[in-house]
């Protein structure tokens, strides 16, 4: 038989057992097995990455809705930095190995061969490059050709009825006296544009009879745009009649009163690349903006918001824009153009520099 005490004592540590089951919770895991919290492939893409902001010298329309596609794609933040073909050989020249940028993004093919031939470039063989002609892309991986721009005119409608002038449609038609201070040009030395302008009429004409056709051009231009973004704006709100552009379509796009002309003596064009400078520390992401911009996707939203001709074969295009079977493009030699360029850009300076 228990005693008293005994009994007494059981039934405390009874009651014990039973307040301390009560406060745990029914269901409760083992500590060792408590469940990991899961990510989404949103997270795990920005934990990815976790550089600096991917830095981009850019001669390129639609540079925020690029930006902005290709970080919600990929998670690595862009800064797009605006600047001309001119500007970006400039700076890189002047960083001297110590990259301040990271990719560069458009722009005139001769200053490409230029910073390639002078080691300012950092080569790349992009996998999606292999479904791009030979024709668009360096042998060597140093650039590739994302897409074709034509260098056009834009001519304001409404001005030239104002004026009593026909739209010109050939180069030749430029020259002509009526056309006096109604032409915007930008200033080859800044401008791929421009510089691909003279450069296919030295081609097309011979150099003697190309400076004589520009010494002539030169007299219908009031003076030369510092930016290739000038002479469209300048041609759409109708302060000139005509403006040497690139853009054209963009203009009519928003809603302008132009026609793009290109021209039927011979459009001049080039590829605009894309291309990793030298020095940069941010060599994957770069990488992954190259790939990004040859893919079938890429180019057609590059398109949509810059309308030019794709260098990828069958990527869906914008109607708005012309095929190549459907233009008279020049026969450019751009190795020449590369080559010439310091040479050709002193003269044109000496002979109509402000």
């Amino acid at each position: 038989m228990f005693s008293k005490k005994r009994f007494i004592a059981l039934l405390i540590v009874l009651m014990m057992v039973v307040t301390l089951a009560g406060c745990q919770p029914s269901g409760d895991p083992d500590p060792a097995e408590e469940p990991v919290e899961e990510t989404t492939g949103v997270k795990e893409e920005t934990e990815a990455y976790t550089g600096e902001a991917l830095q981009i010298y850019a001669a390129y329309g639609g540079l925020d809705e690029i930006a902005q596609k290709f970080e919600a794609e990929t998670g690595i933040p862009v800064e797009m930095l605006s600047m001309s073909s001119g500007e970006v050989l400039s700076r890189m020249r002047a960083e001297e190995g110590r990259a301040l940028g990271d990719v560069w993004f458009g722009g005139g093919i001769d200053s490409f061969m230029v910073a390639a031939e002078e080691g300012l470039l950092h080569p790349y063989q992009s996998p999606e490059a292999e479904a791009i002609e030979d024709r668009f892309k360096d042998p060597d991986g140093y650039w590739t050709g994302v897409s074709i721009v034509l260098v056009t005119y834009v001519v304001n409608q409404p001005l030239a009825e104002d004026l009593n002038v026909p739209i010109p449609m050939t180069w030749e038609a430029l020259t002509d006296s009526m056309y006096e201070g109604e032409i915007s040009m930008p200033n080859p030395g800044i401008s791929g544009t421009a510089y691909t302008a003279v450069a296919s009429m030295l081609q097309m004409l011979g150099e003697e009879d190309g400076w004589a056709y520009l010494d002539a051009l030169d007299a219908n231009v009031p003076y030369y745009a510092e930016r290739g973004s000038e002479p469209p704006q300048q041609a759409s709100l109708g302060e000139v009649l005509v403006g040497i552009s690139p853009d054209g379509v963009n203009s009519q796009r928003e809603g302008y009163p132009v026609e793009v002309v290109y021209p039927e003596d011979g459009t001049p064009w080039w590829h605009s690349p894309v291309a990793i400078i030298e020095g940069t520390e941010n060599v994957e992401a770069a990488q992954k903006f190259v790939d990004w911009t040859l893919t079938e996707e890429g180019q057609a939203f590059l398109a949509e918001v810059s309308p030019r001709p794709s260098t990828r074969p069958n990527v869906p295009l914008p109607e708005d824009i012309p095929t190549l079977d459907e233009l008279n493009l020049v026969d450019y030699d751009f190795a020449w153009a590369a080559q010439e360029r310091d040479r050709i850009v002193d003269e044109w300076t000496e002979r109509y520099g402000n």
